[in-house]
Order: C-alpha cells, then sequence, then structure tokens
C-alpha cells in the first residue's frame, strides 16, 4: 500500500515502537538506582536536601513507568501481530524469559506503590529505604529478561531443529546463550548512566535559571558522579561486547567498522565515507585499534566483510550509529571526569554557565545514544531475524493492513508523547523544590507529624 513493501512497513513499525518504548525502559531502569542512591545518603548524612530529591525524582518516575508499560504491551501485541512467523518458530523458546519480564515488572510496580505513599511512615527512615531496593531489583530483572530474547535472536541457542520446527526446547540454555552477559551488562550500565545523565541535565539547567539553588547544586554533583561511573562501566561494557562481536557476529563488527578485508594491525575507521567502490573517503584512522578492541591484541587478526556472503552482509550505514553511539559515550565520560576536577579544585568554579550547558546538552544526548545503540544492533543483525535460521522477510506478516497499523500506533505514541510531558509539567509547575524543602522539613512542620509506624 501506498508504494511500501509489508516488510518494510513491518520494519518500520517496529522500530518505531521499540525506539519510543527505549526512552521509557531506560527510564525505568535508571532511575530507581538514583532514587535509592539519593535517599540512603539523606539518611546517612541527615540531609533534607538528599530526601527531597528521592521524593520528586519517584513522582516523575511513576509517570514514566505508566507510560512504558503501554508502549511495552504494544511491542507484545506487535510480535503477533507483525512477526507471526518468528513466533510460530521461536514463541515456545522465548516464551520463559517474556513471561519472567512480565512478573519482574509486577514485582517492581508493587514495591513501588508501597514505596511512594510510605513516606514519612516509619519512625527509621532506613526502613522506607529499603523499599527501594526491590524498585531497583525489579526493573533491572526486568531488562535483564527482555534482553536475554534479543540476544537469543543474535546467538539462538537451547533447542533442535526437526521439520522446520524447534524441538527440545531448553528455555534456560536459551536465555543464557553466548550474547546474554554482554549484551545485558550493557544495557543495564548505559540505562544506568543515561538516567544519570538526564537528572544531572535538569539540574544544571535549573542551576542556570535560578543562580546558585543549593538543592539543585546537590542534585548536580550526586547525579554527575554516579555518570562518571556509570560511563566508565558502559566504557567496560562496550569493549567486551566489541570482543563478543570479533568471535560471535564477525559481520556486524566489520560492517560497523568499514572493514571489508581480513587482515592482521586493523586500523579503527572513524566517521568518513564511503565513495561508489566501497573505498573509505575523508575518516580518521587509528592504527592497529581496531585489531586491539576486537581481541585485546593491536596485531591480531580481524576478520573482514567480505568473508560473508554478500546476501548476509549488514547495511553499511550502520558505521555512523556506531561511532555516533561511541562518540556520546567519550563526551559524557570526559565531561562529568572535568565537573569532578573542576568540583575538588577550589579556585576553578564547577558552575561555570559552559560547563554546565555542557551537561544540559549531555542528557538528550545519551538517550540519542541508547537509540542509536539499538538502531546498531538491530539494523547490524539483518538480514535475520533470527541469525541462521529465520531472515526478517521469512518472519514479516503478509497482511495488507500494516500501513493503517502504523497510523495507529503513531497515534498512540503521540498521545502518550504529549500526556506524558503535560503530566510532568503538572507535577512539577509552580511547586519549586526549596518551598517544599522548607514545608516538609522545616522544625515547626516536623513537629507536627503524626501517625508514624
Amino acid at each position: 500500500m501506498f508504494g511500501f513493501e509489508t516488510v518494510e512497513l513491518s520494519r518500520a513499525l517496529t522500530a518505531m515502537t521499540l525506539l519510543f518504548h527505549a526512552i521509557f525502559a531506560t527510564l525505568g531502569v535508571g532511575i530507581p538506582v538514583l532514587i535509592s542512591v539519593a535517599e540512603f545518603i539523606g539518611i546517612k548524612k541527615k540531609d533534607p536536601h538528599y530526601t527531597l530529591l528521592a521524593r520528586r525524582w519517584t513522582r516523575g518516575y511513576t509517570i514514566t513507568v505508566a507510560v512504558g508499560v503501554v508502549t511495552g504491551t504494544a511491542i507484545g501485541l506487535q510480535l503477533s501481530l507483525i512477526w507471526p512467523s518468528f513466533m510460530q518458530l521461536a514463541g515456545n523458546v522465548i516464551a520463559l524469559p517474556l513471561f519472567m519480564e512480565t512478573f519482574a515488572f509486577f514485582f517492581e510496580a508493587i514495591f513501588l506503590g508501597i514505596y511512594l505513599y510510605t513516606w514519612d511512615r516509619f519512625k527509621k527512615p532506613v526502613y522506607h529505604w529499603l523499599l527501594s531496593i526491590p524498585v531497583v531489583i525489579g526493573g533491572t530483572l526486568s531488562a535483564f529478561f527482555i534482553t536475554t530474547v534479543n540476544s537469543f535472536m543474535n546467538t539462538p541457542q537451547g533447542f533442535e531443529m526437526k521439520d522446520g520446527r524447534f524441538t527440545a526446547v531448553d528455555p534456560l540454555a536459551a536465555m543464557f546463550n553466548p550474547a546474554t552477559p554482554t549484551k545485558v551488562f550493557h544495557v543495564i550500565s548505559s540505562s544506568y548512566l543515561t538516567a544519570a545523565a538526564i537528572l544531572a541535565g535538569i539540574a544544571a539547567f535549573m542551576i542556570l535559571i535560578k543562580k546558585g539553588s543549593l538543592y539543585h547544586k546537590k542534585a548536580l554533583k550526586l547525579t554527575v558522579t554516579m555518570t562518571f561511573i556509570f560511563a566508565i562501566l558502559t566504557a567496560v561494557a562496550g569493549d567486551l561486547s566489541a570482543k563478543f562481536l570479533a568471535e560471535n557476529q564477525p559481520e556486524k563488527l566489520a560492517a560497523g567498522e568499514w572493514h571489508f578485508e581480513t587482515e592482521e594491525g586493523a586500523d579503527l575507521v572513524v566517521f568518513g565515507k564511503l565513495n561508489e567502490n566501497n573505498e573509505v573517503e575523508n575518516a580518521i584512522r587509528i592504527p592497529n585499534a581496531l585489531s586491539f578492541l576486537a581481541h585485546g591484541d593491536f596485531n591480531a587478526e580481524v576478520e573482514g566483510l567480505n568473508e560473508t556472503p554478500e546476501e548476509e552482509q549488514p547495511p553499511l550505514w550502520i558505521h555512523y550509529m556506531f561511532d555516533l553511539m561511541v562518540s556520546i559515550g567519550f563526551y559524557t565520560l570526559g565531561l562529568s571526569l572535568l565537573f569532578l576536577l573542576f568540583a575538588k579544585v577550589k579556585k576553578w568554579n564547577e558552575h561555570h554557565p559552559l560547563l554546565l550547558w555542557g551537561i544540559v546538552l549531555g542528557g538528550p544526548l545519551t538517550m540519542l545514544a541508547i537509540e542509536f545503540g539499538w538502531i546498531y544492533a538491530e539494523v547490524g543483525r539483518q538480514p535475520w531475524i533470527l541469525r541462521g535460521f529465520m531472515t526478517v522477510a521469512e518472519g514479516a506478516t503478509t497482511s495488507p493492513y500494516v500501513f493503517w497499523m502504523f497510523v495507529l500506533f503513531a497515534a498512540v505514541y503521540l498521545v502518550l508523547a504529549i500526556g506524558c510531558l503535560l503530566a510532568l509539567r503538572k507535577i512539577f509547575k509552580g511547586k519549586p523544590a526549596e518551598v517544599e524543602l522548607e514545608h516538609r522539613y522545616s522544625p515547626t512542620t516536623a513537629a507536627e507529624k503524626e501517625g508514624d509506624v
């Protein structure tokens, strides 16, 4: 319909859903960690600023969770609607992690509700803080289980192929496939990083507007510190992921690096462009760096893309997705380190406007890095939906109504995005942290509190 093939529309619909869902899924995994850390510091230091941070972040977090539920449900629905052949082949293999992901979400949601409605209900605040731990565990486990499904699509195992069907299914072997460790590590660490960077960007923006709120300065120091820690972890995860690809999916690494010929001491190609003969032009070349990235040895042999049959080669434009993802990662790491250095040296001003604007920019950039990373991961597996067993064309629906499904889901996501922004605006507009801090934690207010359990 309208000149588009069904397969192309199916891919576009799934891509739109995944990219929209990734925003809320990433925040759903990362923000609980920041909430838990902030409340713990508030209890440890008896500092109401950090306790209020946890309170306010929790309010915003509940909105993103609600939207994430809808988009996550849409993904489950589209697996059956858009990819029926894939589900018929692999549905019994991935059923366990899909169920466990739902269980982990409900576990998280139950404790989030308890956490949200039991503020100031305990004589010892540490008991309330303990309720944040199941929320963190639930969010992280949810990411773990759904990521194992994606890992299975990259390195499928845990079954036998008989008469075109999967038999003798071992769901645990399927879940803990070769791609699971590195992919899960990368997804979780980058989610923590992105959540911290976004909250840091908000704090920096508020400091620029309000010219020095103590509440927001403490928020900025905490979130930038966490950004730096998680940026290091994400860099380690990225390095391990590259080494995994070199051994298990060399065509994805080669396409992402524009590495065509198998050779020792391979250079790392950064940006640039390809001419009509697939020759790299105007790129930055780092000598022997690809060999080190792939195998930890500057002289190691790296398999070239020409070793892969042409019909099984991923699109070469994923090179830019890889470069953008990595560049943003190093930007975030460098900027957070710079802030911490400025904060350490008394003569330097860590709240300089240029540095603060750089942190503000880092928030949306890290979310873009998440999106670029998922595009690289998914498109880099092409033409396979289940590597080595089923192509995307074989797994897609033949329904003539995919276009209208695309329009319908696009409208739903637009409504969700607008509703989310309006709800967040309603929660925080006209309710500055300083006023709430004075109201909640002034000596008079504290003396009036009753009903502790």
